[in-house]
């Protein structure tokens, strides 16, 4: 898997199919979520020695105005945002709670990789994006990964314009109308709907849907995308 760098570029006639990672994956049952939004207060609140209240406060709203929390935290208080990365996402007890799943793996392996490149897509760092996806045992499906490069001077997370940019010049693409997109983020969904993809609001059946649909396409289960984009993969 290639990651943070340019696909190796053999074939720009194919099409890619860029997957969110976190809560896309996997299903937001498992309540990573939770467990993050918890370490993420921890974190606020040890770092800025602010009350626990100012600590959620603080991380929702940089959450809604940045798309990332750690975002707000380099921008206005200079934290080091690898050792957030060490205290945050790689301090989740992901081994515990993600386990591979056969279903999902076969979807993913019945994309016509002749004609579409599979890639990862996410906020996250490397090192957590990789993580998911082995323990869900599908690291080796997919040809790249493009991720928030927490070491970065400027960090560049979904929904910014400049992030679907750096995936697409990381896949090794050019045309935006041959980008097909799926996310859990209702924000990051419109973005790509902006940004000219083919985009897919994953929305599971005990989650509330945004009051107006985010792109042209909202699913329940990936293997929606099947009736979608028929032509994404192989005949059955």
């Amino acid at each position: 898997m290639a990651t943070n760098g340019v696909s190796n570029g053999e074939d720009e006639q194919r099409k890619v199919f860029f997957f969110d990672i976190d809560n896309c994956l996997y299903p937001k049952s498992y309540k990573i979520h939770e467990i993050m939004s918890e370490l993420i207060d921890n974190y606020f609140e040890s770092h800025l020695s602010v009350s626990r209240e100012d600590a959620t406060m603080l991380h929702q709203r940089y959450y809604k105005d940045y798309g990332l929390a750690i975002e707000g935290l380099v921008r206005h208080h200079k934290v080091d945002p690898m050792e957030y990365n060490a205290k945050v996402d790689d301090a989740l007890p992901l081994e515990g709670i993600i386990t591979p799943n056969p279903k999902l793996r076969e979807l993913i392996e019945n994309i016509d990789t002749t004609k579409i490149k599979p890639w990862l897509f996410t906020n996250a760092y490397v090192t957590h994006g990789k993580r998911v996806v082995k323990l869900l045992g599908i690291e080796d499906l997919f040809e790249g990964i493009t991720y928030c490069d927490y070491a970065a001077e400027k960090l560049l997370c979904k929904p910014d314009p400049d992030m679907f940019a750096k995936a697409m010049r990381e896949a090794g693409i050019t045309d935006r109308s041959q980008c097909y997109y799926v996310d859990d983020s209702a924000l990051n969904c419109r973005g790509g709907k902006a940004y000219g993809w083919k985009t897919v609001h994953l929305v599971e059946p005990d989650a509330k849907p945004p009051a107006e649909p985010a792109c042209d396409h909202q699913i329940q289960d990936l293997e929606e995308l099947r009736n979608i984009f028929p032509e994404v993969f192989k005949s059955r």
